[in-house]
């Protein structure tokens, strides 16, 4: 199956899921924004207080939930990509397209400057 294929498919389960429980209601564009937020914050919630020594056995251990986590996010964009009929796959290429303008790796290579530094001493 393709990823265009998976996408589609795991966009339809959600679409069937927030019908057959009459979600879609609550489905507006600031709850969306909302919940998306609350999400992530939750992923943040692994990392929080936490070293990198702490934050790799944390990950180690606790993999399973950081994933949960993590799909929570991934099921909120999709949602809003659904809200929004936005083409998650395209938008992202296009998005790349101008990164990649944004930061040329002459220039992005091994630094950490946002691109409106570029060339500021």
């Amino acid at each position: 199956m393709s990823d265009q294929a998976k996408l589609e498919s795991l966009l339809e389960r959600i679409k069937a899921f927030n019908q057959a429980r009459d979600w879609s209601q609550f489905h507006n564009p600031k709850d969306l924004a909302i919940s998306l937020s609350l999400e992530a914050s939750e992923v943040l919630e692994h990392f929080l207080w936490k070293n990198p020594d702490e934050i790799k056995e944390h990950l180690h251990i606790r993999k399973s939930e950081v994933s949960d986590e993590l799909a929570d996010v991934f099921y909120n964009v999709l949602l809003m990509c659904q809200y929004f009929n936005i083409d998650i796959i395209a938008a992202t290429h296009a998005k790349m397209d101008k990164n990649e303008l944004k930061y040329p790796v002459n220039k992005a290579k091994s630094s950490h400057a946002k691109y409106t530094e570029y060339g500021k001493s």
